[in-house]
Parts: C-alpha cells; structure tokens; sequence
C-alpha cells in the first residue's frame, strides 16, 4: 500500500519549505493543504495540539510536528535514496548542533530586521550579520555545511534565503556585501530541482511582509 502523506503548511513558512524540500529530496508525493493561521482548520488542531502550528506532517494517519524533527523523520523513514543526515555519529551531532543553532537564533532575528525600528533595527541588523558570518564561517570553502553532498544543515538555513530581499528592503543593508560566501552557496542550492521549487518567490514574501508591517502599525 502506498504512503499517504500530507503536508499543512503556509506558503511563505521557512520552517514548511524544509519539510518541501525533504519531500522533493526523496522524490515523495504528497498532499500539500495550505492553513489559514488566522482560521486554523480542525485537522492541524487535531493533529498538533500542543503548539496548533505550522507545518505539520501527517504519514499515514500519524502526525509529525516541528520541521527539523520532519526533515529528519523523513530521511529515518525514506534512507535509500538522498540521505540528509551523515552515518557518522560525531558528524550527525555536528550537523544537528548547527540546524539547532539556526532554529534558536536566526528567526527571531530575520524578524527584527522588518519590525524594528531605529536603534533596535541598527542592533538587530548587527546582530543578524554576525550570526549569518558565524553560520559563514562554518560553511568555509566546502560547497555545503556537511562537505560535498546537500544535506541536513543546507535544509535547515537555505529557506531563510527567499527572505533575505525583505530583510534587506526593510532593513536597509546587504547581505552579499558582508557574507559573499553564504550567498554563493544559496545560489549553489538553488540549483537542484528540490530547493528552487520549493521555496517561495523573494518578491511575494517581500509583499506579504510589507503587509504585515502595516498590520503591526510599522508602516
């Protein structure tokens, strides 16, 4: 019997656009239900009770929530083909240590890049380069975080990249001019199938940030 899989998500969620991306690694179909978060259906608060957020996979039957742990769950369950995560024990910790990293930090500050103003955005805007240059430190010369292959921590951060243009518009800075190498590796990733057509078009999520700036009374 085939796997019944879906994904409720949102469309301009990084954290759904990894579990897209995982799908598409593994060449999965599934049934993609966009949530309205402001009209949260029954299923996604049947299926995730406890936090009522997006994503949520459903295999099965079975619900699945927070997307590092998706994107892992996906590579447990389909390992033959495009393994996400290394065999290696040590390395597995070190590719799990910097999607966590990601997941604490880079959210929270994207976020105050577009709802902050004045002295706070200048901090923000500072704050959010050195984590980006700390992340791009960490990348060094390899062609992804785990060396040769697209894997678990390239998953994790390359979402956050169809963001950058609104956190530059609204925040008034480049990233290219301080992480050149951050962002020839997202132009790396953009190239395979499974990233460039699972993460949202820059220009709309610039547009739906603008509208909840003027939600939030920003502009």
């Amino acid at each position: 019997m085939a796997d019944e899989i879906i994904l409720l998500d949102f469309w301009p969620s990084m954290f759904g656009m990894r579990v897209r991306i995982a799908l598409a690694e593994k060449g999965l179909k599934y049934e993609y239900r966009e949530e309205d978060l402001r009209n949260k259906s029954p299923l996604l608060l049947e299926m995730n009770p406890v936090h009522k957020k997006i994503p949520v996979l459903i295999h099965n039957g079975k619900p699945i929530c927070e997307s590092t742990i998706m994107v892992q769950y996906i590579d447990e369950v389909w390992k033959d083909k495009s393994p996400l995560l290394p065999t290696d024990p040590y390395q597995r910790a070190q590719a799990r240590f910097w999607a966590d990293y990601v997941d604490k930090k880079l959210y929270e500050l994207g976020r105050k890049t577009w709802t902050t103003k004045g002295e706070e955005l200048e901090t923000g805007k500072k704050e959010f380069i050195e984590c980006l240059k700390l992340l791009e430190g960490e990348l060094g010369d390899k062609p992804y975080f785990g060396g040769e292959n697209f894997g678990f921590v390239d998953v994790s951060l390359v979402t956050f990249s169809c963001w950058f243009y609104a956190y530059e518009s609204f925040g008034s800075f480049n990233i290219e001019a301080e992480c050149p190498k951050l962002i020839a590796w997202t132009k790396r990733c953009m190239e395979r199938e499974s990233v460039s057509s699972s993460l949202a078009d820059p220009h709309k999520v610039h547009d739906f940030v603008a509208g909840m700036r003027k939600r939030f009374g920003i502009d």
